[in-house]
């Protein structure tokens, strides 16, 4: 985990990390977790498919966090300097808006 970072080898923060994948699959999303919230398409977290993105906000409500679904609950994602890339239960945090970014 870089904060900012951009680099999947030489390190990323969220956004740089979800950015990087969806890259690789001929997505192109910007470098903040708030913008990443704009694109795509809404989904319920009901309805939640691998790939989906995931966000979470801070307690002023703003999205400060993303993470990729990766089915069965969970997420990966850029956590922390001291955690790094790591999978999570999808609702370790509140997750405030899913969107759909790959095409079905």
């Amino acid at each position: 985990y870089v904060w900012g970072g951009t680099s999947l080898t030489n390190g990323v923060d969220c956004s740089g990390f979800t950015m990087k994948v969806m890259q690789k699959f001929g997505v192109s999303l910007p470098h903040y977790s708030g913008s990443q919230a704009k694109m795509g398409k809404k989904v319920t977290s009901g309805n939640m498919k691998p790939g989906d993105l995931i966000f979470y906000a801070g307690s002023n409500g703003r999205i400060n966090h993303v993470a990729l679904y990766i089915g069965n609950g969970q997420v990966v994602h850029a956590s922390s300097p001291r955690t790094g890339i790591k999978i999570s239960g999808a609702y370790y945090r509140n997750p405030v808006k899913v969107v759909r970014v790959l095409q079905d």
